[in-house]
């Protein structure tokens, strides 16, 4: 009995987590293997924030950047501008998709299904129309170039749900790019 249900909360643990909301795009690898990369450099200076902006992109681009950082310093790769192979920057932009639910939204099902002797739930047929459709993104593209040639050798596109886009806050922001900058970089090889 205490194996099934240890067995049990692994696998819910495990669906939690595999449900984050982070969906990410990794381009192939086979180029950036070839080129037996070990040192980077930022192709980019830091953001200065001198006037203490809350905008998202200077709240993001400390944390960006020490991810990437820690991230890459744990698969072997070394910052070091000197002797830099390859650079590394990243993008951020807003996004929106459509027809797709809030994750306040567990009741709706994107499934059509009929019940034998039940009415229609009002609450679930509410929630359908005001949770559903177009939902605003983060998207962060983080692309590594060669240095010599200048030409792009891998990316990653991470993209998350924003529920409340006027609200930042910097606690969720920063958990959210720890997780989704390590998911991002989970196909880079390590360092030869």
């Amino acid at each position: 009995m205490r194996i099934t249900t240890s067995l049990g909360i692994a696998l819910l643990s495990l669906a939690i987590v595999a449900c984050s909301g982070i969906e990410t795009r990794p381009a192939p690898t086979e180029e950036f293997a070839k080129g037996n990369y070990k040192y980077y450099k930022w192709r980019s200076e830091p953001l200065g924030n001198n006037v203490k902006s809350s905008d998202r992109i200077y709240l993001m681009d400390p944390i960006v950047r020490r991810e990437l950082d820690a991230n890459l310093r744990r698969k072997g790769y070394v910052l070091d501008a000197q002797q830099a192979q390859f650079s590394v920057d990243y993008l951020q932009a807003p996004g929106l998709r459509m027809g797709e639910k809030s994750e306040a939204a567990s009741n709706i099902t994107p499934y059509p299904s009929v019940v034998a002797n039940r009415q229609v739930d009002g609450a679930v047929a509410d929630n359908a129309h005001a949770l559903g459709g177009v939902k605003e993104t983060s998207n962060v593209a983080i692309q590594f170039n060669d240095v010599k040639s200048k030409h792009e050798v891998w990316q990653v596109i991470i993209t998350k749900f924003v529920e409340n886009v006027n609200q930042v806050d910097p606690k969720e922001l920063d958990k959210n790019l720890t997780k989704a900058i390590a998911k991002g970089l989970e196909t880079l090889p390590a360092a030869p």
